[in-house]
């Protein structure tokens, strides 16, 4: 109940989810925006693609970050920002497997 009075509520939730899971638990926010009908199909089709590329237990808003980042790195590599590109790299490495993410790693160092 101490915590309870000094912090603000969403931080007392993250705390209290930490407590009861052992987990972090990263800030977060719902988002709002309009699709058309016609855009859902392409929408659910890419959520999915990318939910069987990520794993079944990663969340939809996961995977549209992945989605995100992954164009971001695209655009990034044709429009030479190379700034923009290290952070959507980093992103979508963080999201492999922790195997996959030592052989990304091997297979770079052999390359430099």
């Amino acid at each position: 109940m101490h915590k309870a009075r000094e912090l603000p509520k969403e931080e007392f939730k993250r705390e209290d989810s930490k407590h009861l899971t052992g987990k972090e638990s990263e800030p977060w926010e719902i988002l709002y925006f309009k699709a058309y009908k016609s855009q859902l199909p392409v929408i659910e089709q890419a959520l999915e693609t990318a939910g069987l590329m990520l794993g079944s237990d990663k969340s939809r808003g996961y995977c549209l970050e992945m989605i995100y980042a992954d164009f971001l790195a695209g655009v990034s590599t044709e429009t030479g920002n190379l700034d923009a590109l290290l952070p959507s790299l980093t992103r979508i490495a963080l999201g492999l497997p922790k195997p996959q993410i030592r052989q990304l790693i091997d297979n770079v160092q052999m390359t430099i």
